[in-house]
């Protein structure tokens, strides 16, 4: 379980929160960034006590990585404070890099906070994760390993937040999440918007559907670069090494040395066109196309 971050949140909640020994972590969603973001956050420096206390507390803080639309871009001054810069405004195509300061202010003030940049989009979000230290990892969706913003522009069903961004953005997710650091893993951010929310109607819902073929969408996207074998570590061992999964008894070591799934890429399986029935039709990603399947064994 997570929590949301809000005002609400306070160095007690997050003492409580980790003394029942069920909580992994904060979410944080800036103010207006996606879906259910109205309560988000508009100022992180108000809430350095609690992030001091997730410090301590060893929970994490998962961060929605993209500062609010129509803003100032965020910068450090030559007094390591943040100020509005004047040069430019925020949209959907540099909200993620426009938020990267924050994320290193934020290492930076506490070395030793676990910090998961969610769903990067960027190649240089995975710079700036890289340069961190190994409190800080990423998670990297299977549907940002297939598009650019040109799928998002010509179809509802692949518009997301963060929006999937340039080729050269793309290859950078690709290389990082098969590369075997344990920094990326999956994060899948699947969103059953129904079809009635994306076609349609004046404001497509924001998110991709990817939950039923997710492991099948990461291989098929490995094998391309022949990186099959990078798989396992990727969807199922790193997160559970940073998340401390055995150490903190949400799951014993043997449990997790016997799940295994199977996978063939011959026959494949074709995505389903849609999923669901009368208005709660959802029509998945790559819907029609053949992926890897997969089996529990």
């Amino acid at each position: 379980m997570t929590l949301y971050l809000s005002p609400e949140i306070t160095p007690e909640v997050i003492a409580e929160a980790a003394a029942t020994g069920k909580i992994a972590g904060v979410k944080s969603y800036p103010k207006g960034v996606t879906t259910n973001s109205d309560a988000g956050v508009v100022d992180y420096a108000s809430f350095y006590s609690v992030f001091a206390a997730m410090e301590e507390h060893d929970l994490v803080l998962n961060l929605h990585g993209e500062c609010p639309p129509n803003s100032t871009t965020s910068r450090l001054n030559d007094a390591e404070t943040f100020q509005p810069a004047t040069s430019s405004t925020t949209t959907i195509l540099n909200a993620e890099e426009s938020f990267l300061p924050t994320l290193l202010d934020l290492h930076r003030r506490f070395p030793k906070l676990r910090i998961v940049l969610e769903h990067c989009t960027t190649a240089a979000a995975i710079e700036t994760v890289k340069q961190c230290g190994p409190s800080v990892a990423a998670t990297i969706t299977a549907h940002h390993l297939y598009l650019t913003i040109d799928h998002a522009a010509g179809n509802p069903h692949y518009f997301c937040k963060p929006v999937a961004k340039l080729p050269s953005d793309r290859a950078a997710l690709v290389a990082a999440a098969t590369s075997g650091n344990p920094k990326f893993f999956l994060g899948t951010d699947s969103a059953p918007h129904p079809k009635s929310r994306k076609i349609g109607t004046a404001n497509a819902a924001a998110g991709v559907f990817t939950q039923p073929y997710a492991v099948s969408y990461i291989a098929t996207a490995f094998d391309r670069v022949g990186k099959i074998d990078a798989v396992r570590a990727f969807v199922a061992e790193f997160g559970r090494m940073f998340y401390k999964t055995v150490e903190k008894g949400w799951e014993a070591a043997e449990d997790v040395a016997k799940d295994a799934i199977e996978l063939q890429k011959e026959p494949g399986v074709e995505v389903a066109d849609e999923v669901g029935q009368a208005e709660g039709v959802v029509v998945p990603f790559m819907a029609g196309e053949t992926v890897w399947s997969t089996s529990w064994l």
